[in-house]
């Protein structure tokens, strides 16, 4: 089974070949985002995403991350998240 993490883009490149820089659990990592960027990759920023092995995999909306988030934690699958 894999398992997406939500991840909020804070940052892209000009285009689809330079990775993004996605907040996953507070900390900020490089992530490719070819497989969700349909246009503009500035129309992401601020997006939420499903992040696997260093590929965002799918758009979430920002309730469906916090929730994700929230059970992930509750199974013990992430130290405690932050939802403010």
């Amino acid at each position: 089974m894999c398992i997406g993490i939500p991840g909020k883009v804070l940052s892209v490149g000009e285009d689809i070949h330079q990775m993004a820089e996605v907040e996953v659990c507070g900390v900020k990592r490089g992530v490719n985002i070819a497989l969700v960027c349909e246009g503009d990759p500035a129309a992401l920023v601020g997006q939420w995403v499903l992040v696997h092995v260093g590929f965002a995999m799918s758009i979430i909306d920002e309730v469906e991350a916090r929730e994700t988030l929230i059970a992930l934690e509750q199974i013990g699958g992430l130290e405690p998240v932050q939802t403010n």
